[in-house]
């Protein structure tokens, strides 16, 4: 009878274990792996503006001012649609909000190729293609990211940021090949199609919220229920824009973000090629030297979410935008026929800085806005587009009047020392902010106390 009951244990102890269970991964890594595929579809919109400046000119004549007014428009819609965006998806939830703007993506990018006037591209490129691009912006991953974690926030908005640049490193070379081999329609009509094989992924694998599923976010202790959509989202949009309009912080933030956009987005991403082919670079190589920025942005992004979970953001934010300012002074200097050594460290340089301040501007308006701060961050991102589209208009008429673009490389050298010296004066959250912010978005207009702490 001993030996019985003493084997009886072993043999059970034998067995694996069932409370290794829990330690399978996560739903929400799935969703956010799920959302890291749509960016990356949707980013080929991103990678053509600037391959199209010089085949535009050649075939239409239009100026670089003239095509640099459609990308701006572009860069505005996308800006100023994302906030909106993330009240929609609140109130409709994200598959569907996602599904129908990739397809808004897929047919402005295809109607372009029968356009034979510049309103046409201003209509297609600028309206469709910005709307829909508006709606994929960064505040999609801000909402996936609030809503699936409790913890590592930092590191997942890094991913989801670096999502982007992943897209850009696979679509320019393609789309600059394509370019340079078959002109222009084709990229465009590959754009079209690399959006709408995205949108299959996103109704059949993405979940609005963990209760969809029956798990709790990743990192909470207690299970939380899907919230009751919230209706009338543009009069919730502008709400919390009033509110958070009260604070201190939004303007520094919406201020350092405007910069941010007009040195990536608006000069480098949309000027970069055509400078280097004004300094006699083929358009390949400048397109693929882009495109190693994406490879590096990725490095920098997520560790910039790394380093966010770790140290202080606004220090964070001073430092990058101090390197980058200081990158851009040094561009004119480099630009020549062939790649060298010192251009390749400028490129590598300037990708680990690309979006590394993503993560700590979403971390600064989650700590400040609380259950608001995606619609916060939506609009915190409109000013850098606003920034992106000032400057990729007024880059085009600076080499339209000028004859180069130096003056634009060490003005935006300039603004972003500006923007480090923004960074460092956001005030610390007092102890009094150390309460969370209203949980519902109808208490924001009634709660006074939201903007005072801030």
């Amino acid at each position: 009878m001993t030996q019985t009951n003493q084997a009886a244990p072993a043999a059970k102890d034998a067995r694996p274990p069932r409370p290794a269970a829990p330690h399978r991964i996560h739903r929400a890594w799935f969703v956010a792996a799920v959302t890291f595929v749509t960016i990356i579809g949707a980013a080929a919109f991103r990678s053509l503006p600037g391959l199209l400046i010089d085949p535009l000119n050649a075939e239409f004549g239009w100026s670089r001012g003239t095509i640099g007014a459609a990308v701006s428009i572009n860069l505005v819609l996308y800006g100023l649609t994302a906030p909106f965006a993330a009240a929609l998806m609140d109130r409709f939830g994200i598959r569907r909000v996602v599904a129908i703007a990739l397809t808004v993506i897929a047919v402005g990018s295809g109607l372009t190729v029968w356009m034979t006037a510049a309103w046409q591209l201003l209509l297609c490129w600028g309206l469709l293609v910005g709307l829909g691009s508006g709606s994929m912006a960064l505040a999609f991953a801000a909402t996936v990211t609030n809503r699936w974690f409790t913890e590592r926030k930092g590191l997942v908005t890094g991913i989801l940021t670096a999502a982007s640049a992943s897209g850009q490193l696979i679509f320019l070379p393609l789309l600059s090949w394509i370019v340079d081999e078959h002109e222009w329609r084709p990229a465009a009509v590959t754009v079209a199609l690399a959006a709408l094989a995205v949108v299959p992924f996103v109704w059949l694998l993405l979940r609005d919220h963990p209760a969809d599923v029956g798990q709790k976010p990743y990192g909470a202790k207690e299970f939380v229920p899907k919230p009751e959509p919230v209706r009338g989202a543009a009069r919730r949009t502008l709400t919390v824009l009033f509110s958070a309009a009260r604070t201190g912080p939004f303007w520094l933030l919406a201020g350092t973000f405007a910069i941010c956009g007009a040195s990536t987005n608006g000069l480098v991403q949309t000027h970069f090629v055509p400078a280097a082919h004004d300094h006699g670079m083929p358009i390949t190589a400048a397109a693929s030297l882009l495109a190693v920025v994406g490879v590096f942005d990725v490095v920098g992004t997520i560790a910039s979410g790394w380093f966010t979970d770790r140290f202080e953001p606004r220090r964070l934010l001073a430092v990058y935008y101090a390197l980058r300012g200081v990158s851009l002074l040094f561009l004119p200097m480099l630009l020549a026929p062939d790649v060298h050594p010192p251009m390749i460290f400028f490129i590598v340089f300037y990708g680990l800085d690309w979006v590394a301040t993503v993560p700590p501007t979403l971390a600064l308006c989650r700590e400040r806005y609380g259950e608001d701060s995606a619609i916060v961050f939506g609009w915190v991102l409109a000013s850098h587009q606003v920034g992106a589209a000032l400057v990729a208009f007024l880059g085009g008429v600076a080499r339209d009047h000028f004859g180069s673009y130096d003056v634009v490389w060490y003005a935006s050298g300039a603004l972003c020392a500006v923007a480090a010296l923004m960074a460092l004066v956001i005030r610390r959250r007092g102890p009094a902010a150390s309460a969370p912010t209203a949980p519902t978005a109808p208490t924001v207009p009634v709660t006074p106390a939201a903007p005072a702490n801030a």
